[in-house]
Parts: structure tokens; C-alpha cells; sequence
């Protein structure tokens, strides 16, 4: 037998960045972890909302405005969490934007496409290989890429979403691969249908109708929901973990009908 690390269930002490925090999973994800006793990294696009974010966690969060479509942010921000707490130890790319286009929509589909794979793949990496240094010093050093179940089917008029949701599954795997060895671990989540910012706009009589026929419990899900599979995955007990795409949809790919 091997030596073995501590199966600690605990987060407390540890360091997470959370992208896409100021609403809806990354919110959830944010303010669990803090309630959990982790220091947190709150970070998105409005900085007035990261910080409101921020005051809900508590003392040991802080903001942090980021484009993660910007490279040159990317580095500069998580070199600067890096800074201020001493360590990371956890990384949740949760970063996401509304990417539903016709394909003969000409320049407007091409600047979605391009906005779609920048903020939800190339940053997942991005977001990586920038924190990597100080994840390796980390004696549990997790991952965790929110993708969605529209990476596992599809919905008519969504191919950028599609896309970019698929290559993080494809991602996390080859990360898992190339990480492994260094135990560190990468997962990727895949929510179904939950109540957020991004399906604020379908009305709620259609909700009912689609959670009804398309999932096994009949309902749309919460963000506290996605947040706590989250925490599940970046415990230090969550070691023998990794490469792992995990649907948290309320069983929408378990049904054939």
C-alpha cells in the first residue's frame, strides 16, 4: 500500500477563485465555500457585484473585477489572488455567456461564436495554466469546469454554446491526463436546466412545461444545487476523482422520453 494523504472533508483554510461569481452557480459556489470556512477569490465582469458578493461571504473574501476572454487579465488577476492570500488551492471555472444564434446570422454569429469559445474554453485554460504554479503547491489542488448538458446533447440555434460546452468536457479530460501525476484533479460538471441570470428570460409556465417532460424530478434546479456538487469535487477526500463529467441536470440525459 501507498502512502496516503489526509481524506479530509473540510475546505476550511483553503484558497478557491470562483470566475462568473457575481450571480447565479458562481454566486452559490462563492458563498458556500465561504460558509464552508474558505478563503475566496470572488471574480467577474462588474466589480461592484463581485464585491457585493464579496461582503455576503465575508472577511475572508475579496473581488476581484475579470474578463476571462482577456489573456493578459487572466494572468494578472490570478497572479494578484495569488498575492493577497498566499496560495491557491482551488480553481472553479464557472464563467459562462448566452451564445443562442441562427448559423445564417453572418457577422453576429461569427462575433458570438468568437465571444463563446473565448469565455467558456480558451479561458478554462487560460485560467489553468495561470494559477498551475501555485496549484502544484497545493497538497490538494482541485479543478472543477462547469460545462452544462448542452456538452452532452444539443438545442437547436445554440452551436457556439454547443461547441464551447463539449471542448470543456473534451478539456477536462485531457487535463485530468496531463495533471494526474501531480494529483491534482480536474472534473467537469454539466448542470441541466437551472433557474439563473441566463434562463431569467424563459417564461416560467414553460419551465414547468419542459422540467415536466424532459426531467425525472420535474423541475428546474437551483444554483445551491450545481454549488454543492461543486464542493463535493474539490474536498481534499475527493481524491480518486478526476476526468469525471458529471451531469447535474435532475435526470434531463436519463430520460429517453
Amino acid at each position: 500500500m501507498t502512502d496516503t494523504p489526509d481524506r479530509s472533508r473540510s475546505i476550511a483554510g483553503r484558497v478557491a477563485i470562483v470566475t462568473g461569481a457575481a450571480s447565479g452557480m458562481g454566486r452559490a459556489t462563492a458563498r458556500l465555500f465561504a460558509a464552508e470556512g474558505a478563503k475566496v477569490a470572488v471574480t467577474d465582469l462588474d466589480l461592484a457585484a463581485c464585491e457585493e458578493v464579496a461582503r455576503e461571504c465575508g472577511t475572508d473574501a475579496r473581488a476581484f473585477a475579470l474578463d476571462v476572454g482577456d489573456r493578459g487579465a487572466v494572468a494578472r488577476t490570478v497572479a494578484r489572488i495569488a498575492e493577497d492570500f498566499g496560495r491557491i488551492d482551488i480553481l472553479v471555472n464557472n464563467a459562462g455567456v448566452s451564445s443562442f444564434c441562427p448559423l445564417d446570422d453572418g457577422d453576429a454569429y461569427e462575433e458570438i461564436w468568437h465571444r463563446a469559445i473565448a469565455v467558456m474554453l480558451t479561458a478554462h485554460q487560460r485560467m489553468v495554466r495561470a494559477a498551475l504554479p501555485h496549484l502544484r503547491q497545493s497538497d490538494a489542488a482541485r479543478v472543477v469546469n462547469i460545462a452544462s448538458t448542452e456538452g452532452l446533447g444539443a438545442t437547436p440555434g445554440d452551436t457556439p454554446y454547443v461547441a464551447a460546452k463539449t471542448g470543456v468536457t473534451g478539456l477536462t479530460r485531457g487535463l485530468a491526463v496531463d495533471l494526474g501525476p501531480e494529483g491534482i484533479t480536474v472534473n467537469c460538471i454539466c448542470p441541466g436546466p437551472i433557474s439563473t441570470a441566463m434562463t431569467q428570460a424563459v417564461p416560467d409556465e414553460h419551465k414547468v412545461i419542459f422540467a415536466k417532460r424532459r426531467t425525472a424530478l420535474k423541475r428546474y434546479g437551483e444554483p445551491e444545487e450545481v454549488a454543492h456538487m461543486t464542493l463535493s469535487l474539490v474536498l481534499p477526500a475527493a481524491s480518486y476523482i478526476t476526468g469525471a463529467v458529471i451531469p447535474v441536470d435532475g435526470g434531463l440525459m436519463a430520460r429517453n422520453a
